[in-house]
This record gives C-alpha cells, sequence and structure tokens, in this order.
C-alpha cells in the first residue's frame, strides 16, 4: 500500500525527522485561507497522486496551466491560483502512462534554499531479507537513471537484523554523501529515524528524493515516498486509514478484497492461473506466441469456487480483454474448483470473448468432466504451449 506525500512527511515529522512546514488543500475554495497559513515568501505547490515525475510532467487540459505537477509561488494568492487549477485536473508523468491521474489533493509547503540535493532510501533486499540503505549524490534524478548511467555513484548495503542500526551505519552514508562538520552527527539521527520508522511501520520502501542541504547547512527530507507491507496492515490500522482507493485500479482494489493477488497490465489476455511461478511463465508465452497478457492474476493455492468466480468477472470487467486463459496446475489446488467457479462465473457474467482453458494435476479429470458439460464455449488445450497459441489465434484471427 502506497500513501501521498504529505501523509509521508507527516509520519516523517511524529518520528522527529526534518520536513518543511505544509498543508494539503481538498477543495479548491479552501486554497487562500490554507496557503495563509504557511510563512513563506516561496509556496510550494504539489500536486498529490501516487506517481513519480510530477515536475517533469504535464496536464490534460489546458486549463491547468503550464508547468507540472510542482510548482513555485511567491505570494499566497498564487499559490492558491496553482492549487485551484490543479484540483480536478489530470496529471501525467511518465509513471501514470498517458491516461495519467485525476489530481484530488494538493500539497501546500514553505519553500526551501537548496545548496544540494541528494538521494537517500531504505527498502526490503529480499535477497538478504534485511533492511538495505540505498544512497547518491545524484539527488532529484530517477534512481534507476542512475543506476544505468552512473552506479558507482550509488551506495547500498544492508543492516544486520541481529545487531540493528548503529552510528556507524550513519557515518558511511553521511561520508558517501559528501557531507561534513555538523551535517555527519545530523545523517547519524536522521537514518536512525528512517531506520526506526521503517521498522515500527512495517514498511517496504521508504524513499527519500530529494534529502538536501539546505543554504544554512542541515539536511531536510524535501520529497518522500513511502509503500507499506499488506500483509502487515492488519497491526497497522492507523496506516490502514490513509488508503487512498481513488490511487488505485478499481480492478485492483476488488481483487484485494478478495484476498487474490492481481496485477492490471496494458494486454489483450486476460489470465487466470494458481502459483505466480506459472503465472509469469503464462504471461511470458503468451508474449512469445505474438500477443500481450492484460494482468497478472494468481488465485492461490486454496481458492474456493467463490474465489474463482470474483476472478473471472475482474478479468472480464477489463474492457481491453479480448481473450481468456485459464491455466491450471492442480496441486494444493484442485482442478474440480476451478472448473465449478469459472462455469459459475460464466453463466453470472456470460461469456463474449473466446476462452482457453488448460487443466493439469490434482481432480483433472473431474474438472475437464465439469468443463465438457456445462455447454459453454470452451476451447480446450492439452498444455501450456497449445494453450498460449491456441488463445493468441483466437484474438488475432
Amino acid at each position: 500500500m502506497n500513501i501521498h506525500e504529505y501523509q509521508a512527511k507527516r509520519l516523517l515529522r511524529d518520528f522527529g525527522a526534518p520536513v518543511s512546514d505544509g498543508r494539503v488543500v481538498l477543495k479548491a475554495d479552501e486554497a487562500k485561507s490554507i496557503a495563509g497559513e504557511l510563512d513563506g515568501p516561496i509556496w510550494v505547490v504539489k500536486a498529490q497522486i501516487h506517481a513519480g515525475g510530477r515536475g517533469k510532467g504535464h496536464f490534460a487540459e489546458p486549463e491547468a496551466g503550464s508547468g507540472g505537477g510542482v510548482r513555485l509561488t511567491k505570494s499566497v494568492d498564487e499559490a492558491a491560483a496553482e492549487a485551484r487549477k490543479m484540483l480536478g485536473r489530470t496529471l501525467i508523468t511518465h509513471q501514470t502512462g498517458p491516461v495519467g491521474k485525476q489530481v484530488n489533493r494538493v500539497y501546500i509547503e514553505d519553500g526551501s534554499g537548496i545548496e544540494t540535493e541528494l538521494y537517500l532510501a531504505l527498502l526490503v533486499d529480499r535477497k538478504t531479507s534485511r533492511v538495505a540503505f540505498v544512497c547518491s549524490t545524484e539527488g532529484g534524478m530517477d534512481i534507476e537513471a542512475v543506476a544505468a548511467k552512473t552506479p558507482e555513484k550509488i551506495l547500498s548495503f544492508s543492516i544486520d537484523p541481529a545487531t540493528g542500526f548503529s552510528g556507524f551505519h550513519g557515518r558511511r552514508i553521511a561520508f558517501a554523501l559528501g557531507l561534513k562538520g555538523a551535517q555527519v552527527k545530523q545523517c547519524v539521527k536522521l537514518t536512525q529515524t528512517l531506520y526506526d520508522l521503517f521498522l515500527a511501520r512495517d514498511m517496504s520502501m521508504l524513499e527519500i528524493n530529494p534529502l538536501i542541504v539546505t543554504d544554512a547547512g542541515d539536511l531536510k527530507c524535501l520529497d518522500a515516498k513511502m509503500g507499506f507491507d499488506d500483509n502487515a496492515l492488519y497491526r497497522q490500522a492507523d496506516i490502514l486509514a490513509l488508503r487512498d482507493e481513488t490511487e488505485e485500479d478499481p480492478k485492483e482494489l476488488e481483487a484485494s478484497k478478495f484476498d487474490l493477488n492481481y496485477i492490471a497490465l496494458d494486454g489483450e489476455i486476460g489470465c487466470m492461473v494458481n502459483g505466480a511461478g506459472l503465472a509469469m511463465a503464462t504471461m511470458d508465452i503468451i508474449k512469445l506466441y505474438g500477443a500481450e497478457p492484460a494482468n497478472f492474476l494468481d488465485v492461490g493455492g486454496g481458492a474456493t469456487k467463490e474465489k474463482v468466480t470474483e476472478a473471472f468477472k475482474i478479468i472480464t470487467s477489463d474492457p481491453n480483454v479480448k481473450g481468456i486463459l485459464v491455466n491450471i496446475f492442480g496441486g494444493i489446488m484442485r482442478c474440480d474448483v476451478i472448473a465449478e467457479g469459472v462455469v459459475a462465473a460464466v453463466k453470472e457474467v456470460g461469456l463474449k470473448v473466446p476462452l482457453v482453458v488448460r487443466l493439469e494435476g490434482t481432480k483433472v479429470a473431474e474438472g475437464k468432466k465439469i468443463i465438457n458439460e456445462s455447454g459453454l464455449d470452451v476451447i480446450a488445450a492439452d498444455d501450456l504451449g497449445d494453450a498460449a497459441q491456441k488463445i493468441v489465434k483466437a484474438v488475432k484471427g
């Protein structure tokens, strides 16, 4: 789960990390009074969406004015005017794709004098199963671009959970970032704070980009992005309350209600598979035969008839889907349960696109019998390669 910048900064402030004073604007007519609560003399107006690249983005509507989703203003009236222009408009960045995201919240904060922009992040390193720090002197840029062009400018290391965070970790980061004097002590304190926050809130990612050295020589978190472990949200009720469902794909949101692992993609072939590895292999072979998957969907090893039915509904609700491939290898998951779910879903929502079903494993004979006796117009497949070729052929004509 992700949250907005202003929410992330509130968490940082609560833990004692240095951030600018700011206010969130939800209604256009409140923009002026809210901007007036800040001191200035520079007011920074930031569109709040769950996507990076806001400053370099652009709005789909000309009424939003020129410039991206981050604008510098020099008066309360100007800040309010820019906030009103952004609210309700569609911001397009390299991360949103051409569709963009509607801006329903704007954050206005005090401007900061910037001497240096740096990069600092914490994430879960899956190779070591530890929390890792990533830092670079190239702040304000996409870290992926830095990694591709100048990887030597990135320092990354993990923290041993047995010993935890120590001062030398913070100093190592400070020296890598070129900090000096009092800034080193500030860096040690900040990195300790971020590490504590990361663990306390069950985060999966915490990115400060940029972390700045102000013109007064102090460190400040100028921007913040946070992601949280969905599996730990049951014990983070206050974090869960920050969830903005308008920022999420409706299909992914619906899938989460039924504990389905679903990610929307841009292709035309909907996939229903059990097991993450098999789901990725299925997507790969669809691409191999000349088409694109419309989703990643793992129904899991213990899916019920009801879960399978909901999964099928979610797939068919995508207008881009021109065909569906059901690929099940029954281990814990039984093929007859999948078959019952598919039949129930088709009878409820109808079938307007080609459907290829490949079943193998536990209760496969029973599953195939259910499909064959259902009266549905289903294309049977013997193996994964056969299934992929048949669905691509059916979609491509």
